[in-house]
Order: structure tokens, then sequence, then C-alpha cells
């Protein structure tokens, strides 16, 4: 009798095993890539931007304030990130090279 309970029990757990089993087909991997930092500027005063790129501000947009000032150093040269507040009061990212020009 300890015999067919064994056997049964054996079956049992194979039957089992075997109905869980799945066949995954047209499955889709995710895969995580690390990125570097896209924003490499660093925070500066807005008293250290250079002559032209105030200027080029004051004159593109009117009546606006500079709230934030960034630079980074590219292969071109330095860049300027500017936060403008318009007088609309709405912020405003500008790049700007050295010369006061808008870079993109």
């Amino acid at each position: 009798m300890k015999k067919v309970l064994v056997a049964v029990a054996l079956v049992m757990g194979l039957g089992s095993s075997v109905a869980f089993a799945q066949v995954v087909k047209d499955s889709t991997a995710v895969e995580t890539v690390a990125q570097n930092p896209q924003d490499e500027f660093t925070k500066i005063e807005v008293k250290d931007l250079p002559e032209a790129v105030t200027q080029a501000i004051a004159k593109t947009y009117e009546g606006s304030s500079i709230k934030e000032a960034f630079v980074a150093e590219k292969e071109s040269g330095k860049v300027y990130k500017v936060i403008v507040t318009t007088k609309d009061a709405k912020d405003v990212t500008v790049l700007m090279n050295e010369k006061g020009e808008v870079v993109e």
C-alpha cells in the first residue's frame, strides 16, 4: 500500500511540474543603459557672464531678467546656458557662445 501511495505522489508531483511549465514566445527583453549626464554645465554668477551674452539677452528679451547662468567647456569654446525670466514671468533657457550668438 505504501508503494502505491508513493507512486501516486510521484506521478502527481511530476504531472504538476509539467503543468506549470510554459513556453515563452515573442518575449521582449528590457535592457537598461546607463546614460552619461547630458548637462555638463557649471553654475556661475550672473555678473560673470560675458558682456556680449548679457547685451544679446537684453536686446532679444527686452524687459526680462537673468535668473541663473551656467557655463560648459565644449570643443567649439565656452557655451553659456542662461535662464531668463521674461516680462510675462516665464522662464526661457537660452544657449549662447562667448560672442552672444545662440547655439543649438
